[in-house]
């Protein structure tokens, strides 16, 4: 395909779909590419049991979305295509090591080549570094390297970033959450109301949920209610998310030792009906449904996962004043974290390298300046169209997509003769 060649439409098949067995276990993998720009396409990998090719399919298409919502011309960042990696496992399984190191083996070609992954559900960043690693990989995210201006100085920039701890935990497991907290916001300055006049609820404590209540605690909202594995916990007064949050296992598990007297314990699915302004889903896919959504009394669900929210459901929740803010938006500044860091949008400034509490501010700075962007272009969007932030991103995803398109092609520029 030229360079100047046209995004395929809405429904288009993807670039590359293929499916994998282990030949030890018989477990499946999948990876679906859905386009590439300049030759390179960006998009994590995921360990679920029941994780299907459709699932992988979806993501794929939803990364393209999130890497065309982030192009900013005047930026270092030059979005990527969109991919998504995974794997039918039980990350729990005593096996699954091993699985995903199996995976990324028969993956290598294309992750040398034109997939940068990374950790997504059911893993965590380490455990893809160090299966990558035993894989023969240099890095998750080797093909971007030759699209650097100087890949030793990025690549410095990146493992400085992933250095930084801010109150124990990673800026690597944070700005995601800084990302989703601001989009929250975002909508309820839109709507006039304030922060301390809000409640909400969290599906997952997890790298996404954790970081999210975090910062939305930090902003004023109350936490009324978060889930993990084992159930519910909820306070109407409000929990103490920091001491939930140093009681969680590396699932996300909390330790119910670390209850309070005023936490109550719920049944697992008892976070969609709290009662609380704003619903964030940050576990798994497929969570709200038609058959569920009306438990549901939130103002706001912001989809701090990917895909929680099935279409029938979300019909139906706009037909009853329930804004859904889509994954596409609120939960993308990961990975536009990563590319800004990378490419050095940030990261290059003495100031910012002086201590990892100053490349910490900057971080958060630049995350929430462009996600208040993005979520008040989506937000203005709908209203123009009378549409919902889903459509509203979509057709913004579907404006960029062509200047992309036309600008930087799907494949690597050619090496100089």
């Amino acid at each position: 395909m030229p360079a100047s060649a046209s995004p395929p439409p809405p429904g288009s098949p993807p670039f590359l779909s293929l499916t994998w067995t282990d030949h030890v276990t018989g477990r499946r993998g999948f990876l679906v590419v859905d386009r590439l720009v300049r030759g390179v396409c960006s998009g994590g990998l995921r360990m679920r049991p029941g994780c299907t090719l459709e699932e992988v399919a979806g993501l794929a298409r939803g990364m393209t979305m999130k890497e065309a919502l982030h192009y900013d011309p005047r930026a270092r960042y030059v979005p990527l295509g969109g991919a998504k990696g995974g794997i039918d496992c039980d990350p729990r399984d005593p096996a699954a090591y091993d699985v995903l190191v199996r995976y990324l083996r028969a993956m290598r070609p294309y992750i040398a080549d034109f997939w940068t992954m990374g950790e997504d559900l059911g893993l965590t960043q380490d455990a893809v570094d160090r299966a990558a690693a035993e894989a023969g990989l240099t890095s998750c995210v080797q093909a971007v390297y030759p699209l650097l201006d100087d890949e030793a100085a990025a690549r410095r920039r990146l493992a400085d970033a992933f250095a930084v701890e801010v109150d124990g935990v990673g800026l690597d497991a944070l700005v995601g959450g800084c990302g989703v907290a601001e989009s929250v916001l975002t909508a309820l300055d839109a709507a006039g109301t304030a922060p301390d006049r809000a409640r909400v609820a969290v599906q997952g404590l997890g790298t996404m949920g954790g970081a999210t209540a975090r910062f939305l605690a930090r902003a004023g909202l109350t936490v009324v209610a978060v889930a993990d594995i084992k159930g519910t916990i909820a306070n109407p007064d409000g929990l103490d998310v920091e001491a939930l949050l140093a009681a969680r296992d590396a699932h996300g598990t909390v330790d119910r030792a670390a209850l309070r007297p005023g936490d109550r314990e719920l049944p697992d699915d008892a976070w969609l009906s709290a009662d609380a302004e704003v619903l964030v889903p940050a576990a798994v896919s497929y969570a709200v449904d038609a058959a569920n959504q009306d438990r549901i009394r939130a103002r706001w669900i912001a989809e701090a996962a990917n895909m929680p929210v099935l279409p029938d459901a979300e019909r139906l929740l706009t037909a009853r004043g329930v804004t859904v803010l889509p994954d596409v938006v609120v939960n993308s500044a990961t990975n536009a974290w990563w590319w800004w860091t990378l490419f050095g949008d940030i990261g290059t400034a003495a100031a910012s390298r002086a201590s990892g509490a100053a490349m910490a501010d900057e971080a958060f700075a630049h995350t929430r300046l462009a996600m208040r962007a993005l979520v008040g272009q989506v937000l203005a969007r709908a209203r123009r169209d009378g549409t919902t932030p889903r459509a509203a991103a979509h057709a913004l995803a579907a404006d960029r997509l062509p200047e992309i398109t036309d600008r930087f092609g799907w494949y690597a520029p050619r090496a100089a003769p």
